[in-house]
């Protein structure tokens, strides 16, 4: 097993016991209910119909160990499946996480979500220990990256504190609540049924192209138009 993998196991492990867990909208980021939509960033086409769906959690050190694989996955079957990311801060155990989403979702407003998306999980400390997971004032880092991006830096800080992105965030939570499963990040949905965690991981536990491939070649076949 990875070393990446055992830190972020190790975390979840010492935070809770486990990967589940039930979490409370943070009062300081978000308000209960939502009047938005839910968000739809998605990368890939697919002729059948298919999509996958993560909810994800910037903040989690799990997700980040999920991060990799999934960015391989989506290239493989860029042409095959819909790939979807939406929001799932776990705010009672990761207290920056629905900052990051802020962050995903204001870069998102100047066209680059999946910029921002990436590298708040590149520059994840699955310890929890440095970086913008451990920071008071995260934004200081959201900052950096807007730069790195050439975001327009003021846009950037207004849209990060506005009510639309709130709203958008709040709104995946709604959306997820409404599916009745624990809050628990990653959480997978293939074509609206969820896909455990179990089957999309290796021999050694660690998330796997392999295992993501026979569970989305099945359901490709299945929807294939009949010859």
């Amino acid at each position: 097993m990875s070393k990446q993998f055992l830190i972020a196991i190790a975390a979840i492990v010492v935070i809770l016991g486990g990967i589940v867990f039930v979490s409370n909208h943070n009062k300081q980021n978000s308000l209960p209910g939502s009047s938005g939509t839910p968000t739809h960033h998605v990368e890939g086409t697919s002729p059948e119909g298919v999509t996958l769906i993560e909810y994800g959690d910037y903040e989690c050190p799990v997700c980040g160990s999920y991060f990799p694989v999934v960015k391989q996955v989506a290239a493989k079957y860029s042409d095959k499946i819909i790939f979807q990311f939406r929001n799932l801060p776990l705010t009672s155990i990761h207290p920056n996480a629905f900052a990051g989403a802020r962050a995903a979702e204001a870069a998102g407003l100047q066209g680059q979500y999946w910029e921002m998306h990436d590298l708040l999980y590149e520059n994840q400390d699955p310890t929890g220990q440095s970086g913008w997971v451990a920071s008071r004032d995260p934004l200081n880092y959201f900052e950096q990256y807007a730069d790195q991006l050439k975001l327009n830096k003021s846009q950037f800080d207004n849209d990060y504190a506005s009510e639309q992105v709130n709203s958008a965030i709040n709104a995946d939570l709604d959306a997820f609540a409404k599916t009745g499963d624990e809050m628990a990040t990653p959480t997978f949905y293939l074509d609206g049924k969820k896909v455990g965690n179990a089957q999309l991981v290796d021999s050694t536990g660690e998330p796997s192209l392999d295992a993501f491939a026979k569970v989305l070649d099945t359901e490709i076949a299945k929807k294939a138009p009949k010859q």
